[in-house]
């Protein structure tokens, strides 16, 4: 950790120095400017927006918040003026003074044409998005950068009724899934081939096995990065990761709120403020609140969770801010996952889809999850910013878990009772700074910084008794469960040292450090229709092991090419050269230290919007080696444990497909579909079995999502709204590196009913609408004569109903 620290004062300091060398350029100029923000006419912000100064014949476009901002202003009166289709042309004098910053806000009023043909505030182009948030760092609109990122809003989010990251999310990105496994706390997302890495605001904050799946409430939007992504990574999947983009204050005084409740006494309500604290709107705040009690369809299990997330964000002036973000989330629930055991088969139709394998005497389990965030904007001039970010994850969970650790052919099941503890620690740091710039006709679009951070986790799984009993010494049986556990036949928990002690003596201790710099320039020709990214990351990673062995220091340069070209305005095709590696901890079974996990992806594709941008559609082909992978073997050591060992290569290669936007006037669409062919290529020169040829495990070769919203804008019916939507899954394997087997394909519909009046809004949606019992989420096969089959299904038809009001 001290030589962390002292790696992170040395670059902030290189930071800190490059920072005013930048600042001081501009001492000399005007210091007058006009900064402001542009609504519509529901105080919704109009990003990207056309302003200008009439007298100067200088304009700019908003920001994905209206915000703008002219700079270098003489003293004077200026006219600022103001289009945008459907609303009257808007014009404003100002006046601005000797190094002042005038201060305006500017409101847009419907024209006639716009108020008769409006459908509904706020429901156009509701689910395309032009541009990537702050925290991925990249200047470059979407349709631009050599990379598939597909994004999903807040706004897809609410007609979806998803509750949190694991609530479907995956529906809305091509080749996206999720394994269902410990639904009460982590997502475990896949994508190409592998679990790919979560994000928030631009962090790895991957843990051991999590991190916590974000609330809703707390969610502007999610990012699909396809592929490393060097530019953002210090070790990651090469895959891709998703990036949870947390609210923040808009400087626009606003509220929700938003009630739910549904099947299996579901309950729900959120609220959502923001505004400014101080007169002078210097000083902003954001303010989620959240609660929920949601039992699950099996019997007795249920997670309640609750929210608090504040923020607070202080504009030093119009170039500065600083913004100050806490989150807690923290969950109560019964069991981990709501899993079904069979000896004889899957999907055994005499177990009912509300079958529980454990019991409502549990002592519930207690989650906390507490994260600070410290962000520094400022802007140098017009061309020049910079960024820095400081985070801290503290986590927690004291549990107890249940496991079948015998099935038998009548049902009977033997269940293995252990402390489920966990806890974890993370800190991170990142600066950069970018930049436009101009060598004769070419354009610079540069990108440099630093990423450090240090993960701890600490896990205490010890199995209290293979054979938890019901009264009277009686069996579980999957067939004919019956519930009530006496007291007294539960096992002694024994929690009298602290987590640390207990961690280290199973061995479940681990600690990852990284320091990492990287640097890209994206170069425009021929005005920008060319555009050729070329990028490098040097990361140094250290892995603490329990024995020096196991100690492993890795020094690695990743580079990134790629390369974009602009047909016409609204269609780009662009080729990308990306490579990334994943510190691994641990050792085989041998206990040799595991190598780092190393991927190259090559991809190219095609982005095209249509109707002056309405909607936009991508296709991606793209070819993913992944090395030394880690995975468990069907043997067992001389101590009974899973046999480890790391695969020589896999080849992951796909096509993918996504669409999204208003398709007609008042429907909005997200369509996609993956095709998915990952298979291992290459053996490990140690390997212990056969495995080349094999598919690899937890994919999915077909994918098909579609979701459809259509509201009514003119006429009796004015603001009714339809919803629904299909997802489809072919060709899925489950298994091992050496057995693979295939699972039922995957078919579910989902429909609903809405309504908007002004600020109020009211929708009804039902899932699994045909009522489908076998929909798989995770399924383990038995590989031995004593093994049994263990999976998850959905739960069967159910609704809910949300009523939202905005103010």
């Amino acid at each position: 950790m001290r030589l962390l620290i002292n790696r992170t004062a040395v670059l902030l300091c290189f930071f800190c120095t490059v920072c005013f060398s930048v600042n001081a350029l501009a001492v000399a100029e005007p210091l007058s400017a006009i900064r402001g923000l542009v609504v519509t006419s529901d105080g919704a912000p109009a990003a990207y927006v056309a302003v200008q100064i009439k007298e100067k014949n200088r304009g700019t476009l908003t920001n994905e918040k209206g915000e703008f901002v002219f700079r270098k202003l003489m003293p004077g009166k200026y006219t600022l003026q103001v289009m945008l289709i459907g609303y009257k042309t808007m014009s404003k004098e100002i006046v601005v003074e000797e190094d002042q910053i005038a201060q305006v806000r500017l409101q847009l009023e419907a024209s006639d044409k716009q108020l008769k043909e409006v459908i509904v505030s706020g429901a156009r182009n509701r689910y395309k998005n032009d541009s990537l948030s702050g925290s991925l760092r990249l200047r470059t609109p979407i349709l631009e950068v050599p990379q598939n990122i597909q994004v999903v809003s807040a706004n897809v989010m609410a007609d979806q009724q998803a509750f949190d990251l694991v609530d479907g999310i995956t529906r809305n990105v091509s080749g996206a899934t999720r394994v269902g496994h410990w639904d009460n706390q982590y997502a475990n997302i896949r994508m190409r081939g592998s679990k790919i890495p979560a994000f928030r605001n631009g962090m790895n904050i991957e843990a051991s096995w999590g991190p916590t799946a974000e609330d809703a409430a707390m969610i502007d939007r999610i990012e699909f990065v396809k592929g490393p992504a060097g530019f953002m990574l210090a070790g990651g999947e090469p895959g891709g990761f998703y990036n949870v983009v947390t609210k923040k204050p808009t400087g626009i005084t606003k509220g929700a709120v938003n009630i739910s409740m549904g099947s299996f006494s579901t309950y729900r309500a959120a609220l959502d403020f923001d505004g400014k604290l101080s007169k002078d709107g210097k000083l902003l705040y954001r303010l989620n609140l959240a609660g929920q009690q949601k039992d699950y369809y099996t019997r007795y299990n249920y997670n309640n969770r609750y929210l608090f997330a504040p923020v607070l964000k202080y504009l030093v002036d119009d170039r500065t801010s600083v913004t100050l973000e806490y989150t807690y989330q923290g969950a109560t629930y019964l069991a981990n996952g709501n899993y079904v055991f069979s000896k004889n088969k899957l999907l055994d139709e005499k177990i009912s889809n509300d079958f529980f394998y454990g019991d409502p005497s549990f002592t519930p389990g207690k989650l906390k999850d507490h994260s600070v965030y410290l962000y520094f904007d400022h802007k140098f001039n017009d061309n020049w910013e910079a960024h820095a970010q400081v985070a801290y994850f503290n986590f927690s969970m004291v549990a107890n878990s249940v496991w079948a650790d015998s099935v038998a052919v009548n049902g009977d099941m033997r269940r293995a009772y252990s402390i489920a503890d966990e806890a974890g620690q993370n800190r991170f740091a990142q600066a950069s700074i970018s930049g436009e710039e101009y060598t004769g006709t070419v354009r610079h679009r540069i990108l440099a910084g630093v990423d450090m951070g240090n993960k701890k986790f600490w896990g205490d799984f010890r199995q209290l008794t293979s054979d938890l009993k019901m009264g009277g010494g009686k069996m579980f049986n999957v067939y004919n469960p019956e519930y009530s556990i006496p007291f007294a036949s539960f096992p002694v928990t024994d929690r009298t040292q602290p987590l640390a002690i207990r961690a280290g003596a199973g061995g479940y201790v681990t600690s990852v450090n990284y320091t990492s710099a990287y640097a890209q320039d994206e170069l425009g020709f021929f005005n920008n229709r060319l555009r050729l990214s070329l990028a490098g990351r040097f990361t140094y990673a250290e892995t603490v092991g329990k024995t020096k062995a196991l100690a492993i220091k890795d020094n690695v340069f990743t580079p990134r090419v790629g390369l974009s070209y602009s047909i016409d305005k609204s269609t780009t095709i662009y080729g990308l050269f990306d490579q990334s590696f994943v510190p691994v901890a641990g050792a085989d079974s041998n206990q040799n230290a595991f190598k780092p996990i190393k991927g190259i992806d090559v991809e190219a594709g095609v982005k095209k919007e249509w109707f002056d941008g309405k909607w936009v559609a991508s296709a991606t082909v793209y070819r993913i080696a992944r090395q030394n992978a880690v995975v468990n073997l069907d043997i067992k050591d001389s101590r009974g444990a899973n046999v480890q060992e790391q695969l020589g290569e896999t080849l992951t290669k796909g096509v993918e497909i996504d669409i999204n936007g208003e398709i007609l006037p008042g429907l909005n669409a997200t369509l996609n579909y993956a095709y998915t062919d990952s298979k291992i290529s290459k053996e490990a020169p140690t390997a212990i079995t056969k495995t080349v040829g094999n598919i690899t495990p937890n994919t999915a070769t077909h994918i098909t999502n579609a979701w459809l919203n259509y509201r009514i804008g003119k006429g009796f019916l004015n603001g009714f709204g339809v919803t629904g939507g299909i997802q489809w899954m072919a060709d899925r394997y489950v298994g091992s590196a050496t057995r693979v087997f295939s699972i039922p394909n995957y078919f579910r519909t989902d429909a609903g009913l809405s309504y908007v009046k002004g600020k109020y809004n009211v929708s009804l949606l039902v899932n699994n609408l045909l009522d489908n019992q076998r929909l798989l989420t995770a399924a383990s096969i038995p590989t031995t004569a004593s093994g049994f089959y263990n999976y998850i299904v959905e739960a069967r038809r159910n609704f809910r109903m949300t009523i939202g009001y905005r103010f």
